[in-house]
């Protein structure tokens, strides 16, 4: 299964999951967002994020440079409860 396959299924399943009422909900919340501009303003796939440093699971500092010098970095930005 392809990529786009699996998030047409995902997509599909939402559909049948969230009423309808709901989702012309969010869907007018992201229309107003993105008819705002602030797309424009955000940081892109590929683009190099500034320095920055965040609290890691145990509350001490991590510093994006200081991973930088052991390689590369990925950054997950988890939305939600946890």
């Amino acid at each position: 299964m392809s990529l786009e396959e699996k998030l047409a299924e995902i997509r599909a399943a939402g559909a049948k999951r969230i009423p309808e009422d709901k989702r012309a909900i969010v869907g007018a919340f992201t229309k107003g967002q993105r008819d705002s501009g602030m797309l424009d303003r955000t940081i892109k796939v590929g683009d190099t994020l500034p320095p920055f440093v965040l609290k890691n699971a145990n509350g001490a500092d991590v510093s994006s440079d200081d991973l930088l010098g052991r390689g590369a970095v990925v950054l997950t930005v988890f939305r939600g409860h946890w």
